[in-house]
């Protein structure tokens, strides 16, 4: 199952890439206010879709665009292309990602970034990779010293109770902060130590699932911003471990 997750995901890359390549072509929508989404988002959860179910046709399914298929204990969780304002811009910090659920338990996760040709993949209980080299959290223990990002998907929902006063409360005590536009792949980074802790309040378990399970099997803490070590999209925090009573403290 491993190399079918890992061959499915460059396969989806590789459709995504093409339409990245002519973006004055293809068709952007609206979603919401300031949520889109484009005919690479359908085309590629389409195929991740038929891909996966085409081999375990009793497996359910979750896609950001099809949205939930039940019947099973087996679910995939799929975000087709996390940040797609990215996307659409021409950026590169965009991915694809596919976790598998069982049970209720996170069991496989990959996320891949086609452009910059990262790969994410972790399984539980045998550790996290990027690009087949195995990775670990950051050392970092001390906040004032951390870099950390965070995303903002509370305001393009127009949320009373947003990020922002958060967000300067943790930024002016950290070394420094980045917004990189896409969950799956901030959580990926605290996995592989380029940053030390991500928060995030508003998101839904598809921007997550694979990156959550990286980050844990990477060494990392992901738990809510009351400390609790469940998974909660609406309100996501991943540390290094080291910097989690820490920044508890700000959120």
């Amino acid at each position: 199952m491993d190399s079918f997750l890992i061959n499915t995901i460059k396969e989806a890359g590789t459709i995504a890439l093409d339409y990245f390549d002519q973006l004055a072509e293809i068709k952007i929508k609206k979603k919401g206010d300031r949520d889109l989404v484009t005919v690479a988002d359908v085309k590629v959860e389409s195929f991740i879709r038929k891909k996966l179910l085409g081999k375990y046709p009793k497996h359910s399914f979750y896609g950001e665009e099809s949205g939930i298929q039940e019947g099973s204990a087996s679910r995939w969780i799929v975000d087709p292309i996390d940040g797609t304002h990215s996307f659409v811009r021409g950026q590169y910090y965009w991915s694809i990602s596919i976790a598998l659920e069982i049970e209720h338990e996170l069991q496989m996760g990959a996320v891949y970034a086609p452009r910059l040709n990262d790969l994410y993949f972790a399984k539980k209980g045998e550790g996290a990779f990027k690009n087949d080299s195995k990775i670990v959290t950051s050392n970092v223990d001390q906040l004032r010293e951390a870099m950390v990002s965070t995303g903002f998907a509370c305001l393009r929902s127009n949320l009373e109770k947003n990020n922002l006063e958060r967000f300067s409360r943790i930024a002016e005590n950290t070394m420094g902060q980045r917004r990189f536009g896409s969950a799956a792949m901030d959580l990926c980074m605290v996995a592989d130590g380029q940053v030390d802790a991500f928060w995030e309040q508003h998101l839904n378990l598809y921007d997550i699932a694979a990156g959550v399970l990286i980050v844990k099997e990477a060494g990392g803490s992901i738990t809510d911003f009351t400390g609790e070590k469940i998974i909660n999209p609406e309100a996501v925090l991943a540390t290094n471990s080291k910097l989690l009573d820490e920044i508890l403290a700000y959120m």
